[in-house]
């Protein structure tokens, strides 16, 4: 048996008044969910109560590794994808370009900024920004990183969160608050008038932590898995705990991300003798944060399509039958424009079933089995045959 996550990051939604009353995942023409959810299908508890409803959170309690034992916070496991080393004093900082107007956070990601112009603004901060013990590291787009050597962790909010709210009150709290609100300041000021992309007006620091440890995949679930991902974030993850990650040109997060090449990749590792893949997709969750249900609907259309429906179409090519799972890892509601902590709704699909429809949609998914605890999903998937 073969096995593949298929997760579209932020899918799940709550019923919107111009969908007439439908969620985008009901509204959306998902024909290929819908065969996977002939399978077993219910809904998963992603996010521990009390642990706020990040995407890192969730994809390591979908991925099986509890959050309460592992999570030391989100910019440490992006700085391993990019192969930073840390010691154990250092402290890494997700740093996002952002667009602030009178003092509002107009845009979180800097009017998704292309990757060849944000390293280039990145370079402007590490010439002109010069701090003991501070570096700044390019990333995917808007999502880079700072790292204060022998630094302070701080009470940071995600700019995700603030979407066209006052950015005062929600500037960093703790004992470092002084320390990283010069920074920003200090980068407020060099980004004011650049012409490399002038909606990259400042940067926001969130997503603090310190280096973490997690048991490697193949130890805990004797498969040889493989992470494919456009985000750092899922690329750390899967690095930390010893997945393959293959190199895939064109990946965005965005919904001009190279769709084909993800699958390509995926069928890839499963026909050479690799077991299992997690393979996230991030364009779902960009387009609730951005508020704009058409581009929702259309990053599920797309997962749907290019990702779910070529994973059915391409099972028989494999020697062995493939069990798939779909789901998110949290839903990111357009009403809001960020992420909430309710249980998710997942189908589990094996490919010697038929190929008949049922319906996948939060609502379909309520009947069936409720797993309480996330991380426990993965085993049921794994080992139930």
């Amino acid at each position: 048996m073969k096995y593949m996550i298929l997760l579209g990051d932020g899918m799940a939604d709550w019923p919107i008044e111009e969908l007439g009353g439908k969620t985008p995942l009901e509204y959306a023409n998902t024909p290929n969910m819908d065969i996977i959810a002939s399978g077993i299908k219910g809904r998963l508890k992603t996010v521990p109560e009390g642990m706020h409803p990040g995407s890192d959170v969730a994809n390591m309690s979908v991925l099986g590794y509890d959050p309460k034992l592992y999570y030391t916070g989100r910019a440490p496991l992006e700085a391993i994808s990019k192969d930073i080393e840390m010691d154990k004093d250092d402290v890494a900082y997700r740093c996002n370009f952002v667009f602030i107007e009178d003092g509002i956070m107009k845009d979180f990601s800097a009017g998704h900024i292309p990757t060849d112009k944000s390293s280039k603004l990145i370079e402007l901060l590490n010439e002109q920004l010069k701090e003991d013990g501070i570096e700044f590291y390019a990333g995917v787009s808007y999502r880079n990183l700072m790292i204060w050597r022998g630094g302070k962790t701080d009470i940071t909010t995600p700019p995700h969160d603030i979407s066209d709210q006052n950015i005062d009150k929600h500037l960093p709290k703790g004992e470092a608050k002084e320390k990283l609100i010069s920074i920003m300041d200090k980068a407020k000021e060099i980004l004011k008038n650049n012409t490399i992309h002038p909606k990259a007006n400042a940067i926001w620091l969130w997503g603090e932590g310190k280096k973490p440890s997690m048991p490697l995949f193949k130890d805990e679930f004797g498969k040889d898995g493989c992470m494919i991902s456009a985000v750092d974030l899922m690329v750390g993850i899967g690095k930390l705990t010893g997945m393959f990650i293959p190199q895939i040109e064109g990946l965005t997060g965005f919904l001009d991300t190279n769709f084909e090449g993800k699958i390509d990749a995926t069928f890839e590792f499963l026909q050479n003798g690799g077991d299992f893949v997690y393979l996230h997709v991030e364009a779902t969750d960009e387009a609730g944060h951005m508020g704009d249900v058409e581009k929702k609907i259309e990053a599920i259309e797309l997962f749907d399509k290019k990702i779910v429906g070529e994973a059915i179409k391409r099972s028989d090519s494999l020697n062995d039958e493939l069990r798939i799972a779909v789901l998110p890892d949290h839903p990111t509601p357009i009403k809001i424009k960020t992420h909430s902590a309710e249980a998710v709704p997942f189908a589990v699909w094996d490919s010697k079933n038929p190929k008949r429809a049922d319906s996948y949609t939060e609502a379909s998914c309520k009947n069936g089995l409720f797993i309480e605890n996330g991380h426990e999903f993965i085993r049921r998937m794994l080992f139930k045959e």
